[in-house]
Formats: C-alpha cells, sequence, structure tokens
C-alpha cells in the first residue's frame, strides 16, 4: 500500500519509537475527510459482536472502511486514529484487527485512551478517523 503523495508519515529517531503508529503525520494541501465515532452497529442498526471485542473491532474497521469508500478514500488516506475502549488488555486483539487494514509500513499517528464506557453499555470500543484526499 502507498499512501498519496501529499501525506507524510514521521517516526523521528529524537522521539520514542512507537508500536504502529507514527509520531508525526503531514499533510501538505488536500481535502481533510472526519470521521464520526465507529462503533459496532452494522447497516441496519445491530450490534455485533455483543461482549466479542474482535468481532466489535472486526466490525467497526469494517465501518471504518465503508466510511472512507463513501467519500472516495481508504486507509491509505487516514491520518489519525483515536480509539476509545473500555479494557486496554484488549490491546493486542485491536492491534490485530487495526494492522490488517491500515499500512504498517507508515501507520497513521494514533491515540488509545481507556474510558469507563461509552455511548452504549454493550460498545466495547469507538474509533474516530481523521482522512485525507488530495486537493
Amino acid at each position: 500500500m502507498t499512501h498519496p503523495d501529499h501525506i507524510q508519515f514521521l517516526s523521528p529517531s529524537t522521539l520514542a519509537p512507537t508500536p504502529g503508529y507514527s509520531q508525526i503525520v503531514t499533510v501538505t494541501g488536500g481535502r481533510l475527510i472526519f470521521l464520526a465515532g465507529q462503533v459496532a452497529f452494522d447497516a441496519s442498526r445491530n450490534l455485533v459482536g455483543k461482549g466479542d471485542f474482535r468481532a466489535q473491532a472486526q466490525q467497526v474497521f469494517a465501518n471504518i472502511k465503508t466510511a472512507l469508500a463513501a467519500v472516495g478514500a481508504d486507509f491509505n488516506h487516514v491520518v489519525k486514529l483515536n480509539m476509545y475502549v473500555v479494557d486496554r488488555t484488549q490491546l493486542p486483539v485491536l492491534r490485530e484487527v487495526r494492522d490488517s487494514y491500515v499500512n504498517t509500513e507508515t501507520p497513521p499517528a494514533s491515540t488509545l485512551v481507556e474510558v469507563r464506557s461509552l455511548a452504549q453499555e454493550d460498545f466495547l470500543l469507538e474509533v474516530e478517523v481523521v482522512a485525507s484526499l488530495p486537493a
């Protein structure tokens, strides 16, 4: 996978090495896309994977892929992920699912936050995305 020329991913040696994300992403020109936090709903608003973190993560990233496609983008255009989980011990599963979608050579900048709860009790994670398309 290659990224568009207007996006540059950096992890300078002057900052701590990072597992699975870039420290800095620059965007020169282009059009920014902000996706609302995606949860494990299918297209009919049914929860996928009640109590199953992996199933919810797979649905969340499938929803992100669908949302990106709606504006002519894909995961190569993603510059930032904000991930909210109710149990950070699930991070290895989240990384595995995320890495099946993002360019692992130059991954997006990323933030992970453990929260007490999300909008609905059965949600185990929510992921926000910022992407950029060429101008």
